[in-house]
């Protein structure tokens, strides 16, 4: 399995940075990295929209404590797994 670049990092931490479901990301750009490495490695495993959805869910319950402001976890999963599929890293990691 190959690493992830910085920059694929650095997208996937924008879009959790855009979504900012705790309304912390203006004051704390790295308050969701914490999610950065288990994000990644669920899609490049070939994750789906509800696995995503559930991860996102769980994080910001027993991680964090808090429910989500805004955009629900299932609609950010499927943000997030569009990103990963317009990134090129989908076919990349899945050998397709």
């Amino acid at each position: 399995m190959r690493s992830c670049n910085s920059s694929t990092e650095d997208g996937l931490r924008h879009l959790l940075n855009a979504w900012d479901p705790i309304g912390v990301a203006d004051d704390v750009q790295d308050e969701y990295d914490c999610m950065l490495a288990p994000l990644l490695q669920r899609l490049r495993a070939g994750a789906d929209r509800p696995e995503i959805g559930d991860f996102l869910k769980h994080e910001l319950e027993d991680h964090f404590g808090l429910g989500p402001l805004g955009l629900p976890p299932d609609a950010m999963a499927v943000r997030v797994i569009d990103w990963w599929t317009s990134t090129g890293d989908a076919s990349t990691a899945t050998g397709k």
